[in-house]
């Protein structure tokens, strides 16, 4: 099996359980030079490479690619035919709930006006906007969003939920909370403080946030984006911000990165932060643990977990 990092690699190795070690043969490929070999088992693709970086594995035999993201959208584009494709679903959900939270308190809180007076050797006290008692909505209510549920509830805001389907969920430190189908998201908008999108990319989710929904904000409200750049329309959103009417927080965007030049750079009431949601500390031994769960259970002769594509 091949990794393409000796970090991964070391982790991977660390890891309490070693007796799967004399069986696997564990070689780094970054996907740079050639393959070590013409049958891998498991290939771990680079993290953040792009989905056009499995063309390195034309040619080749292979037993599963296991990715180092959630989203896998464009992936089917350059998987070669009947190869198994597992995403890294329970890897990076803490993370990026962490960073929606960090996102939503540093705009309502204004904390990047006080970075800048900070460069500037300037005292700039302001009234906020609170977290507490703002009504907040999910869209996307996965393993994503509910890890922003979950962090959210000490922060005694009123949350509602949005999903793909209806239904009824119990959340740590909230209890049992209604969620809403995706039908109900243009009636729930206007009433929400704070909006907060985790929803994977794809051809069902593109520009969901259109002018049009977009106008549904109440005025004020703030937009949070963690899930795929896609989801918004980046022309109507602009719009919006310059106006003033509405504020954002974006991880995510349609063009990464965000071109020189670009008006987003520009843009009033704008936090930027550079696609880094699951990208902390926490990825490193979370991904080594899957990766190990997949070579345990290919050794042990069971279907891998996590399979989106090629199942």
């Amino acid at each position: 099996m091949t990794v393409p990092t000796e970090r991964l690699a070391a982790n991977l190795r660390a890891l309490p359980g070693a007796e799967w070690q004399s069986d696997v043969d564990l070689r780094i490929w970054d996907f740079r030079d050639a393959p070590p070999a013409t049958r891998i088992d498991i290939v771990v693709p680079p993290y953040m490479g792009g989905p056009g970086a499995l063309a390195a594995l034309s040619g080749l035999s292979v037993g599963l690619v296991q990715g180092q993201s959630i989203g896998y959208e464009g992936v089917s584009d350059h998987l070669p035919a009947g190869v198994p494709f597992a995403n890294a679903a329970s890897v990076h959900e803490t993370s990026t709930a962490e960073l929606a939270v960090a996102l939503t308190l540093a705009a309502q809180r204004q904390l990047p006006r006080f970075v800048r007076a900070q460069e500037q050797g300037g005292w700039s006290p302001v009234f906020a906007e609170s977290l507490a008692d703002r009504r907040v909505l999910l869209v996307g209510f996965g393993g994503v969003g509910t890890a922003i549920a979950r962090r959210l509830a000490p922060f005694e805001v009123e949350l509602s939920a949005v999903a793909r389907t209806a239904r009824r969920e119990d959340v740590d430190g909230l209890g049992a909370i209604d969620v809403h189908g995706i039908d109900e998201l243009p009636a729930l908008l206007p009433d929400a403080d704070i909006v907060i999108l985790s929803l994977p990319g794809g051809d069902e989710t593109r520009h969901l946030f259109d002018a049009e929904l977009l106008r549904r904000l109440a005025d004020g409200a703030l937009l949070v984006n963690v899930g795929r750049g896609s989801i918004v329309d980046t022309t109507a959103l602009g719009a919006e911000l310059e106006s003033g009417r509405l504020r954002a927080a974006l991880d995510v965007f349609e063009q990464e990165p965000i071109p020189e030049g670009d008006p987003l750079w520009s843009a009033p009431n704008l936090l930027i932060s550079p696609h880094v949601g699951g990208a902390s500390t926490a990825m490193n031994p979370r991904i080594a643990r899957l990766v190990k769960t997949q070579i345990e259970r290919m050794l042990a002769g069971e279907p891998p977990i996590n399979v989106v594509l090629g199942d």
